[in-house]
């Protein structure tokens, strides 16, 4: 399937879609029933095709626009046209994939970063909250640290839920990667508790900041 048409790839997730899959992905807001493995090795055999993918995105269909993710060139898309996608993703994986696959890696990102953490929208602003923690964690320079916090500590507590998440991680990035501002996050973490009974599988790390930032700095060895 080198050249293939939409209607071709349509009808090979429909051959994919399993119920029982789609019932436990719609309990988390995801509208699809294929299974992601099935999906990657579809995405695998037909490699990049930026025009495939803009057209499977148009379809509005969460499993067509997941792969059309895996399949787009990152950097061929404009900064407006970036932001309207994004507005446009409201299944959680689809815009988790779609900041983490593709904006984040998108010469566009930090001027939507800025511009998407100061939208009214918390949907939106929870994409730009996931690309400050990618800085924090990888080009800090620049970035105003303690605003950083002064903002989670007002606003983080009464917050969205997918905005909410994505402050939190913020807020446990710059705990676990500066240490000269680990005290604070700790302190604000505790004080807000966001998080904090958290039902966290045996073997995972608690998403509870303080617990999260003390754990992976003994990884990290201090």
């Amino acid at each position: 399937m080198s050249e293939a048409t939409v209607a071709e790839v349509m009808a090979e997730l429909a051959t994919l879609e399993d119920p029982k899959m789609r019932e436990a992905n719609e309990k988390r807001g995801d509208d699809h029933g294929v299974n992601l493995s099935k999906l990657r090795a579809v995405a695998k055999r037909l490699k990049t095709q930026q025009d495939l993918a803009r057209e499977l995105w148009a379809t509005d269909n969460t499993a067509a626009r997941l792969l059309a993710l895996l399949i787009c060139r990152p950097k061929a898309f404009e900064r407006d046209e970036l932001d309207a996608m994004l507005r446009e993703s409201r299944a959680p994986k689809v815009h988790d994939w779609l900041v983490n696959y593709v904006v984040k890696k998108s010469p566009h990102a930090e001027e939507l970063r800025v511009a998407w953490t100061a939208d009214p929208d918390p949907v939106v602003a929870s994409a730009g909250w996931a690309l400050t923690t990618e800085r924090v964690a990888k080009k800090p320079e620049g970035l105003d640290l303690p605003g950083l916090l002064d903002t989670v500590e007002a606003e983080m507590k009464d917050a969205p839920d997918r905005l909410q998440w994505a402050m939190n991680h913020t807020l446990a990035q710059i705990g676990i990667e500066h240490a000269e501002h680990r005290a604070r996050a700790l302190d604000i973490g505790e004080r807000l508790e966001v998080l904090k009974d958290y039902p966290t599988p045996p073997n995972c790390t608690s998403p509870f900041a303080p617990i999260w930032i003390n754990e992976m700095v003994s990884r990290k060895g201090g």
